[in-house]
């Protein structure tokens, strides 16, 4: 299957946003737009014949040289062909040559697949953090680029 990774627009992560099965409840775009505004920051889709089929976002954190990946997903019928990895490579790239030093990210342990992706793609678990039940306990990842 060919697809393109290229940046986007927060209207496009916002509609794919709204196909990710996992996220509960819905986000507005307003919820985008308070998050990224006056932060270097960095929004990709990827794209399969005109139709968008996934997205990932992140932004600079407030620690030194670290680059949040704070967002994404696939829609459930495009998972496990790469596009993940694809979407992963090229944030981290694009950090990389804006100077970062490293990645990190948080996710939640309802979500194994998740934690999974992330220690293959070479995250350490750095934090758990206990918040409601133990299904909702986050954990925290970082990579060196």
């Amino acid at each position: 299957m060919q697809y393109q990774i290229r940046e986007a627009s927060l209207e496009e992560l916002y509609r794919v946003h709204q196909e990710i099965p996992e996220f509960p409840g819905k986000a507005s775009l307003d919820f985008y737009k308070e998050r990224l505004k006056h932060r270097l920051n960095l929004a990709l889709v990827a794209e399969h014949n005109g139709e968008l089929v996934g997205f990932k976002v992140g932004y600079q954190s407030d620690i030194p040289d670290t680059f949040y990946s704070w967002m994404g997903g696939i829609k459930p019928e495009f998972r496990k062909i790469g596009i993940a990895n694809a979407l992963a490579d090229f944030q981290e790239n694009w950090a990389r040559e804006k100077g970062f030093k490293a990645v990190f990210l948080k996710t939640r342990n309802r979500f194994p697949a998740m934690i999974a992706f992330a220690l293959k793609q070479g995250f350490k678990i750095m934090e758990v953090i206990p918040k409601g039940g133990v299904e909702d306990y986050r954990i925290v990842m970082l990579k060196q680029l």
